[in-house]
């Protein structure tokens, strides 16, 4: 049954939205589709972000979807977790007013998300494919394995976007669009996702931690609201850098 704001927006009571939680994945019904709180389209769980109650109250991000306690589920976007904080859907979902939902939680989402990027990168690098640094970069893309994805820091000089760019273009002119490219970390972060100090270039090359590295950056891009293709980031490789393309 559906109720009404007073500015019209549509809001599920709490029997309805308390139907919506679930002990997470592995511990339901199997191949079970979860449902968006706020959307209320059912997808599987890998497509969506489960959140739980921390000990504390608090409405926490369970990415792995393996938190104790019943959870809640939204579409993995800024937007939609924005709305599930102005709905108050999670204090009707987990039937209590003390459900804090911190007005930041959006940013809380990236931040996980992120770490998580870094994460894969860091065991990535550690399964051997990652090569770091201005020249293996440029002699990686190439071998005659070329990469799988470039990596660049969103704080790096255009310059040398410009010059990995071109090397991109010799091995595969007008392919180049099938390429992605990773530039949502700063120095700072490749650094530590890499363990070596003033990482500006990186890529991945091929084997299983690349792609699910790229996973990974496809979810935070995605949660952002922003390119998740080779082909529709495209002034990435005009020796743009991420902070250009926010100006």
């Amino acid at each position: 049954m559906m109720g009404q704001h007073a500015d019209g927006d549509d809001i599920e009571t709490e029997a309805d939205s308390s139907a919506l939680l679930d002990a997470g994945v592995g511990r339901g019904r199997a191949n079970a589709l979860r449902t968006c709180l706020v959307t209320r389209v059912a997808q599987a769980p890998s497509s969506l972000i489960r959140f739980v109650l921390g000990p504390d109250g608090s409405v926490v991000p369970d990415l792995r979807a393996r938190l104790p306690g019943r959870g809640a589920w939204l579409t993995p976007t800024r937007s939609v977790v924005n709305e599930a904080v102005k709905r108050r859907a999670f204090q009707r979902a987990f039937k209590t007013k003390d459900a804090a939902a911190a007005p930041d939680l959006a940013d809380r989402v990236a931040e996980v998300l992120r770490a998580d990027l870094r994460q894969s990168l860091s065991l990535a690098n550690k399964a051997g494919c990652v090569v770091a640094g201005f020249a293996k970069v440029e002699s990686a893309i190439g071998d005659k394995a070329g990469v799988s994805a470039v990596i660049q820091a969103s704080d790096g000089s255009a310059d040398g976007r410009r010059k990995i760019v071109a090397a991109l273009h010799r091995r595969h002119g007008s392919a180049i669009s099938g390429i992605p490219v990773i530039d949502d970390l700063s120095n700072e972060e490749l650094d530590m996702a890499l363990g070596r100090d003033h990482v500006i270039h990186a890529a991945l090359v091929a084997g299983v931690g690349g792609s699910g590295c790229l996973a990974r950056w496809r979810r935070l891009r995605s949660f952002e609201g922003l390119a998740t293709t080779a082909e529709e980031a495209g002034p990435a490789r005009d020796g743009q850098t991420v902070s250009d393309l926010h100006d």
